[in-house]
């Protein structure tokens, strides 16, 4: 890191229209703050941009400083790649904003917005983007690694409705990307994380849908071998308009569970139709619930779409002790199964979790090389996280994490889902998440950051260049 001196940082903050934040100013704990607490990082500034030009004036800062750079869009990195010690943080938190064409069906998007930006934006035209689970995640970093989430196995992955991006590079000039303009960045944005520059907007095509079907199923976390024998089979073989993640829980002490569930361990699924708005319809297409054992506890409703995508905010709030670590899988092994279960049974804190994600569907359409993300062969995207609010639990937390995810990794497909990837996990398992596009990646990365200086992610390093 290079020194920075009192007369830079006075040209920064004066070129910037958004505020500058050094350890000296008050506000300083507030500005590093990012959704899992467990990460404790101290930046030297934190420059918050409200447009390009900012962004621009932000990376000639860190670059003439020497500063290592990170980029925050909603700061919901599991592993805190939007912060490094010592370094400068831009961060694109100011750049909320969506602009919605209803008649061509796309929004426009500041690098900046969460999703429940995008939906609420999106909603009252009665359209939408697949992109998560969650309304308090950012639509940079999901889209950047991918993005997946309820809407998947209907209408494909975040970035395949992807239309157009405006990047910021390293050396500062600015570009768009599509398939008509910079293909090969374009082509690398759709995957490969925030490696080739920051994207300030996105261009999203948008997807009719308004009302869905909600539900929720529990069965006791005993019968998680029969529950996971059947999902396995019944969600892969069901329509696209349905989709359901499976999940190992505690019951959380809140509305629609009953008070006798409160912190029980159990399997559920968390379901969404996008084809059955009403009630008795619904019900219909989730009589299947019943199937593998007697659920614990089944609730299904028509809701509006942004309604289910703030179902969980509350439960899982920033703040939290966070440690992550995902696999992508193609079958669900009875050996696997074991494995699920054994730690279902032993969740360490009543918060912490296993996801798996559907990823099949429409997100299996495109050409296996049509984009960075380099899994259309597979049929889930899983998580394990171990969360709680108390600090004392972060290495319990952690041990479960890595133990269950090391006793699941062999029954995976090798690789992740890049914003699945937990702290410190090696630069192998980043070349197994890119698999064959690595190399492809590496390339794109020497034209587009030769100097790597974006490397606080999840990071692809450039092909050296020759001669």
């Amino acid at each position: 890191m290079g020194d920075m001196n009192a007369t830079a940082l006075q040209s920064l903050r004066e070129a910037l229209r958004g505020p500058v934040v050094t350890p000296q100013d008050p506000g300083y704990d507030d500005a590093r703050g990012i959704y899992n607490a467990m990460i404790d990082r101290r930046p030297a500034v934190i420059a918050g941009c409200t447009d390009t030009a900012d962004v621009r004036a932000t990376l000639a800062f860190a670059r003439d400083a020497g500063l290592d750079l990170a980029v925050r869009g909603g700061g919901h990195s599991g592993p805190g790649l939007c912060l490094v010690d010592g370094g400068l943080t831009l961060d694109l938190s100011p750049m909320r904003w969506v602009r919605v064409d209803p008649a061509a069906r796309t929004a426009q998007v500041g690098g900046g917005s969460l999703l429940g930006d995008l939906d609420h934006a999106t909603h009252t035209f009665g359209l939408a983007v697949p992109a998560g689970i969650q309304s308090t995640t950012g639509v940079g970093g999901l889209t950047l690694g991918g993005g997946h989430g309820h809407l998947t196995r209907r209408f494909g992955l975040t970035v395949d409705s992807l239309a157009a991006a405006d990047v910021v590079l390293a050396d500062g000039s600015f570009v768009t990307a599509s398939e008509e303009e910079h293909p090969d960045l374009f082509w690398a944005l759709r995957g490969g994380g925030g490696n080739f520059g920051v994207v300030t907007s996105f261009t999203f095509r948008l997807h009719p849908v308004s009302t869905v079907g909600a539900g929720v199923t529990l069965w006791p976390v005993d019968r998680t071998p029969e529950v996971l024998r059947w999902y396995r089979e019944f969600l892969p073989a069901a329509p696209e308009d349905l989709s359901g993640f499976f999940a190992l829980l505690a019951v959380p002490p809140a509305p629609p569970f009953p008070e006798p569930l409160h912190g029980r361990k159990v399997c559920g699924v968390v379901w969404c139709h996008t084809g059955e708005p009403d009630a008795e319809r619904l019900e219909e297409a989730l009589a299947v619930v019943n199937e593998p054992a007697p659920p614990a506890f089944h609730f299904a409703t028509p809701l509006p779409y942004p309604a289910l995508q703030t179902m969980f905010d509350d439960l899982l709030p920033r703040g939290l002790q966070w440690y992550w670590r995902g696999d992508f899988f193609d079958t669900i092994s009875d050996a696997a199964i074991e494995v699920h279960h054994k730690y279902g049974q032993n969740l360490p804190t009543d918060r912490s979790t296993m996801h798996l994600y559907a990823v099949d569907g429409a997100a299996r359409r495109p050409g296996a090389d049509d984009t960075a993300w380099a899994y259309r062969d597979a049929v889930w995207s899983g998580v394990i996280a171990g969360i709680d609010p108390d600090p004392a639990n972060a290495g319990l937390v952690r041990q479960w994490c890595v133990d269950y995810w090391s006793d699941l990794h062999p029954h995976s497909m090798g690789g992740s889902y890049v914003n699945f990837l937990g702290a410190q996990e090696s630069a192998d398992r980043v070349r197994a998440t890119y698999r064959g596009h690595y190399d492809r990646l590496a390339t794109v990365k020497r034209v587009y950051d030769p100097e790597n200086f974006f490397r606080a992610n999840q990071n692809i390093a450039p092909v050296p260049s020759h001669g």
